[in-house]
């Protein structure tokens, strides 16, 4: 098998992938309204994004094709004179690959694959293949393979191995004709249950380190939004990271977690995520439910979002939608904060539009406009942050004796310590901020602990 893989990757090297992007998108009735994920963007915008999924892969994109769908054909999604023109066009243009950027059915699959003479890939089977490319933890992997394995299960026609050379394929299966339906499905089933148990085992791992996190008094903030928002260049202008930040689609899949501090000293964990896309597999959703459980749990949410993308407010409606399924909508969804990243990218009326619009908008809900890019708004984000982390905090103020060094670790380890001095008799003053789930258990050490400042839980519909 690794001779073979060798093989792939030398003719990679040499030729990618020819592919062909195909769009197809309902027509809307003028006036009619567009709801659900992908709603509100025009056919060149999805198409735009379609051809980036597909680069990201390294495919070599030959034509790119936008259809105007008025209803789906049950064997083969578009209609008979639609099919037989991009049949032309796929053997004009010498394509290996078409990508519909749509989700098709096993027979709509086949029954296209048949007429193109070519392999078929659907939105669902691309973005399966980066995510596929993209992981590099093992729960990442085993993660991605288990939905790979869900999709690959309801259609077992090989739909994978023209794409085998980019990565070398999964290696449990045999070639094309190797084996029977029966025993891919038996074959497939099993390595499911295998994956199930090693990613139970990976998740109690995940939960250990995540149990000795929330033991050390740092609160956690989660950057989310759409793919290419620019999340991972916030990232590491944050945190001096070197995280791979590049203008591709998916271009982090794993989350990476670093420390920060912010303005007054406080530290907190910053973590980067995925990007969400439009009509993202449910079966990556789920498959990577433990991933996002870094979302779920965080103290805050930044929601990065493009300002410079034409279709930001539709990509901002995707996001949410994620972040619903996840749970986080309602009082949940009261610990996200927008930022609007890439003013950088906008031309001088479009960043006072952008201004003007932003200060519309009251309090808590206002957004942080930034550059990640130049580091231009990040002190005041990062002040945002420090001001909404504080809400329902308690501040302490509690003496300790010279010698008694191990209360001070103590304190440290379950406490922000935000200032210390030395008093003239030696005892040491600090002063420590608690979530109020910490308090009992501070007091309780230190009964002599005062409460020096609290500052009000926030209260906020949404």
């Amino acid at each position: 098998m690794s001779e073979k893989k060798s093989a792939f990757d030398d003719r990679t090297a040499a030729a990618p992938t020819r592919a062909l992007v195909v769009g197809p998108y309902p027509a809307r009735a003028r006036g009619a309204e567009s709801t659900g994920q992908g709603a509100g963007r025009d056919a060149a915008s999805r198409l735009g994004e379609a051809v980036g999924l597909a680069e990201a892969i390294d495919l070599d994109i030959v034509g790119e094709i936008a259809v105007s769908l008025h209803e789906l054909r049950p064997a083969t999604y578009l209609g008979k004179g639609k099919v037989e023109e991009i049949a032309e066009t796929v053997k004009a243009a010498e394509a290996e690959l078409v990508t519909m950027d749509c989700q098709l059915s096993p027979v709509q699959q086949r029954n296209l694959e048949k007429a193109w003479g070519a392999k078929v890939i659907d939105r669902t089977g691309l973005i399966l293949e980066i995510f596929g490319r993209r992981a590099r933890t093992k729960e990442g992997a085993l993660q991605v393979e288990l939905a790979h394995l869900a999709y690959q299960k309801s259609r077992l026609v090989r739909s994978w191995t023209h794409l085998e050379r980019q990565r070398g394929g999964f290696g449990f299966l045999g070639g094309p004709g190797e084996t029977q339906i029966e025993t891919d499905r038996r074959l497939i089933e099993e390595r499911m249950a295998r994956i199930e148990r090693d990613l139970e085992q990976v998740k109690r791992t995940r939960g250990l380190h995540r149990k000795k996190r929330r033991e050390v008094p740092y609160p956690v903030v989660a950057l989310v939004g759409y793919t290419n928002a620019g999340k991972s260049t916030l990232f590491n202008r944050l945190t001096k990271a070197g995280v791979l930040a590049e203008d591709m689609l998916f271009a982090t899949l794993d989350p990476t977690l670093r420390q920060i501090r912010l303005p007054h000293g406080s530290k907190v964990l910053l973590s980067d995520t995925v990007g969400f896309i439009s009509d993202l597999p449910t079966m990556l959703i789920s498959a990577f439910r433990a991933t996002l459980e870094e979302v779920t749990l965080a103290d805050v949410i930044l929601h990065v979002r493009d300002v410079s993308h034409e279709d930001w407010e539709a990509q901002a409606g995707d996001v949410e939608a994620i972040l619903a399924e996840l749970g986080l909508s309602g009082e949940a969804g009261t610990r996200i904060l927008e930022v609007w990243n890439k003013i950088d990218a906008l031309d001088p009326d479009r960043l006072a539009a952008m201004r003007v619009a932003a200060r519309g908008k009251k309090g808590v809900d206002r957004p942080s406009l930034v550059s990640a890019l130049t580091g231009e708004g990040l002190d005041s984000l990062l002040d945002r942050i420090e001001t909404r982390l504080a809400e329902g905090r308690v501040q302490l103020e509690v003496e300790l004796d010279p010698a008694d060094g191990a209360g001070a670790a103590w304190l440290h380890a379950h406490a922000e310590v935000l200032d210390r001095q030395t008093l003239p008799d030696g005892r040491a003053r600090l002063v420590v901020r608690v979530a109020p789930e910490r308090f009992d258990s501070v007091t309780r050490r230190y009964p002599q602990a005062e409460v020096r400042a609290q500052t009000p839980a926030r209260r906020r519909a949404r």
